[in-house]
């Protein structure tokens, strides 16, 4: 399942296999909270805070999401929900799966569902094929990532399994649970296509949360529409000893992610005075600035669909966690004068599930700008706090809990 990944897979666990003894490994631990040089954590339902002079924030990222009708209906899942329950579970998660969204992960996924043995019922790519053949020079940055990202459409389309450009996902249908998609091809007709899963998914966002608990400045990056934590391209942030690497900075791939981890333990090895090797940061430095310009290409190939966002339906739930509907938000905007989304959280309880505001946080920044006429910078974003996760009521918190909460 691993396909071209498989040998670079075996690698790193061995490296990290190879450190057993000599590291202080705390594996399946949430840290939900930092607070004065300490981590506070959770592992199997206890508590336990971690001292630290120095850290790494490596939180990765997580499917970017665009609601629309039926979306909360069973059976539909994001990208990334259906590649665990592949990878991890060895399961399916339907018979007759649909692929729509954008994104490289869209193609990755529906392969390796495809190469399984999984029926794929047909991949809908949200962005035109224009877009990504203007972006292509851009593209040719990512090398090898290039042209595995063609292969796997190439080996989608040979199966004979559907694939669709401009494709815009207009409801998900069923009761109990999904049994087809409706949806708008690049000419702007209706059509539906039986299946009992949806696999969905608009690109990843960046997991800030503990970057943001941590103090770090935070600045839009234009091209993806990300809110990011402000580094010096090392992974160094404006707090003091705080350092960010992979995704959780700045979506950029699994390769630029190995080579910013590196280039974050040469930047904290110097700041503590230790010498570091020098043309190796600085072939780091090539090798990363290479990374984010093929990130940026792919930014332009698969664009957010802002405007589908903004444009969700008054009756189509934004918020699943407190069942907030796009129309309650445009209303708070209209009569109790919202211009700014945590504002928005406090008057109509959007963001304040389980997910924290990770599901609908993008879509609902989208629609508030539209409501307003303005930008989803404009709209702001979601202020990490802690927990960073669900923890336990009766877990009792630290002295300033409170305060953070």
């Amino acid at each position: 399942l691993y396909g071209f990944e498989a040998a670079k897979a075996r690698r790193l666990h061995a490296a990290f296999a190879a450190l057993d003894g000599r590291i202080d490994h705390h594996p399946e631990t949430l840290v939900w909270s930092l607070s004065d040089g300490v981590a506070h954590t959770l592992r199997d339902g206890a508590r336990s805070e971690i001292p630290y002079d120095a850290l790494v924030i490596a939180s990765g990222a997580f499917d970017r999401v665009a609601p629309f009708a039926g979306w909360t209906t069973p059976g539909v899942f994001t990208l990334g929900g259906a590649q665990v329950a592949l990878k991890s579970q060895g399961c399916a998660v339907g018979r007759r799966t649909v692929f729509a969204g954008s994104g490289p992960l869209l193609y990755l996924v529906a392969w390796q569902y495809a190469r399984a043995g999984a029926q794929v019922a047909a991949v809908l790519d949200a962005a035109p094929l224009g877009t990504k053949l203007l972006a292509l020079g851009g593209m040719l940055a990512g090398g090898a990532a290039l042209f595995k990202g063609l292969y796997y459409a190439a080996a989608l389309q040979a199966r004979g399994i559907t694939l669709a450009h401009g494709v815009l996902p207009q409801e998900a249908i069923g009761g109990t649970r999904v049994a087809a998609l409706r949806y708008r091809d690049a000419r702007g007709r209706e059509r539906e296509v039986a299946c009992d899963a949806v696999a969905t998914g608009f690109g990843l966002l960046p997991e800030t949360r503990l970057a943001d608990i941590a103090g770090c400045r935070f600045a839009v990056e234009a091209a993806s529409r990300h809110w990011l934590p402000e580094t010096d391209g090392d992974g160094r942030t404006a707090v003091a000893r705080v350092y960010l690497a992979g995704d959780g900075a700045a979506i950029a791939g699994a390769d630029a992610a190995e080579a910013a981890g590196e280039l974050v333990a040469y930047a904290l090895l110097a700041d503590l005075g230790r010498g570091v090797p020098m043309a190796r940061v600085a072939a780091l430095r090539r090798r990363l600035a290479r990374a984010r310009r093929f990130a940026r290409a792919l930014d332009a190939a698969f664009p957010f669909p802002a405007g589908f966002a903004a444009a969700t339906p008054d009756d189509t739930i934004l918020c699943r966690c407190e069942a907030v509907r796009a129309g309650v938000l445009r209303a708070a905007v209209a009569e109790l004068g919202v211009v700014e989304i945590n504002r928005a959280k406090a008057l109509t309880r959007l963001g304040m599930g389980r997910c924290q505001g990770r599901v609908c946080g993008a879509a609902a920044a989208e629609v508030i700008a539209a409501a307003l006429g303005s930008t989803a910078e404009a709209a702001g974003r979601l202020r990490g706090q802690a927990p960073v996760k669900p923890v336990p009521l009766a877990m009792a918190g630290p002295p300033n809990m409170s305060e953070q909460s």
